[in-house]
């Protein structure tokens, strides 16, 4: 299908926020960046759509390119479009909330990825783009949003 409007275009991408819990803690799976914006920060696993996808068809094809890991289920957490969230340019994504079972999940880094790795709530590092904010959201989503974990860098 060829696309011939005469307006702007903006980048769609989608991410995911996948939660490991336990009655002791909650975890989230983040990835390393292998590539250029924030190359080596920490982020959450996701990537740009293509033409023949649909949102949930690229978040469930990022996750398991770049962690291994396959979605059973998908629920939306919001829509972040933010104009200058990305400094490639003008980008919309949509954030979906999986979660992992309890008990080791085999993550591994691949595609654009370096790492993955598991990170409890309480002490997340600094990360790329707006995912502290997104990752605050589906902890809201849950009801588990922990004290102390405010929003910020």
């Amino acid at each position: 299908m060829a696309y011939t409007y005469p307006y702007p275009r903006p980048s769609v991408t989608a991410d995911c926020v996948v939660f490991r819990r336990s009655p002791e803690n909650t975890e989230v799976l983040l990835i390393r960046r292998g590539k250029p914006p924030f190359h080596g920060m920490w982020a959450l696993p996701g990537g740009f759509m293509e033409m023949n996808e649909t949102l949930e068809t690229t978040a469930r094809r990022e996750l398991a390119e770049e962690t291994g890991i396959r979605a059973d289920r998908l629920q939306l957490i919001g829509v972040y479009d933010q104009p200058d969230r990305d400094p490639r340019g003008r980008t919309i994504s949509a954030a979906f909330l999986t979660e992992s079972g309890p008990g080791p999940a085999q993550e591994s880094a691949g595609s654009d990825a370096e790492a993955a790795r598991w990170f409890n709530i309480q002490n997340l590092p600094e990360l790329a783009f707006d995912h502290r904010l997104i990752i605050e959201d589906a902890l809201k989503m849950l009801g588990t949003y922990p004290a102390g974990a405010g929003r910020g860098s």
